[in-house]
């Protein structure tokens, strides 16, 4: 059984990544700042501000009698998005803490970590910077157009030369789409009367239940290095399909392939094939 540490655990797609991981046999260590508000919070929970590099080390290595290993990391902890702080107080919160992780495991000798990239590296939003074609792929440089974005940019160039400096490390940076829970799809029928409201990802999500998955999966990969993944439901938002949604609202983007009705505009072919990430999990099934 490997210990996994998981920064975040207590956040809204931590706490599917924890249920993920103890369901599928790993011990779980939560490291966050506050415990999760999940009732069935099976994992053991230290509190550790990812600030400071010493706290992060101690908690990579061992805690007096919660545990004695770490075999490895997710880091999920993060500011979660633009606007929530000041912009030099989320760059300053996002991009040491997310440093502090990959030194201290480097110096654990950890070398299994994965962690919360954006798919706002991608460009978003879209409706102010659309994207060279769709599907929308890991095919292109990165083009952060906010702060936050900016420190995704940042760390996934970090996690670039920390791999190859150590050719043994695989550093997964997994470019989540905006995470979702059961909880939140009765708005989604809404966003028919809005389209433009949702363009700005190209009417993308992820149920937390298949981001979790995705993240079992890339802990579990034998690829080596760094490599960068978007993360996607296999639809999107809209009833509408998606062909007719691109063409109304970026005339001038150009296909690669074609797309089958309401498939998502977010290319999950990359993570399809290296992961093999099936998502399971539609809105369509609570709504």
């Amino acid at each position: 059984m490997e210990n996994v540490a998981v920064t975040g655990g207590s956040g809204k797609l931590g706490r599917a990544v924890v249920r993920e991981l103890l369901d599928s046999g790993y011990a779980v260590v939560n490291l966050d700042r506050a415990p999760s508000p999940d009732p069935d919070a099976r994992a053991q929970f230290v509190r550790v501000d990812l600030s400071n590099y010493g706290e992060v080390a101690e908690a990579l290595t061992s805690v007096d009698d919660r545990y004695h290993r770490v075999d490895a990391v997710v880091h999920l902890a993060a500011i979660p998005a633009p606007g929530i702080l000041t912009n030099s107080a989320t760059f300053a919160n996002n991009v040491p803490s997310t440093y502090n992780v990959f030194a201290a495991a480097q110096a654990a000798g950890i070398d299994n970590v994965v962690w919360a990239s954006s798919e706002t590296v991608l460009g978003l939003p879209f409706t102010e910077s659309p994207p060279p074609s769709f599907p929308v792929d890991e095919s292109y440089a990165v083009r952060p157009q906010s702060t936050y974005s900016l420190g995704k940019a940042v760390e996934e160039e970090m996690a670039r030369h920390f791999t190859r400096w150590n050719p043994n490390l695989k550093l997964i940076g997994l470019r989540f789409s905006n995470v979702m829970d059961v909880g939140d799809y009765a708005a989604f029928p809404s966003f028919e009367e809005e389209p433009l409201s949702r363009a700005w990802n190209a009417w993308g999500y992820i149920d937390a239940r298949d981001g979790a998955q995705a993240v079992r999966l890339s802990l579990e990969s034998t690829i080596r290095g760094f490599e960068a993944f978007v993360i996607a439901a296999a639809d999107t938002v809209m009833s509408t399909p998606s062909a007719a949604l691109a063409a109304e609202h970026f005339p001038t983007v150009p296909f690669t392939r074609s797309v089958d009705g309401t498939e998502t505009l977010l290319s999950i072919d990359r993570a399809r094939e290296l992961l093999w990430f099936t998502p399971k999990h539609s809105w369509r099934d609570h709504v």
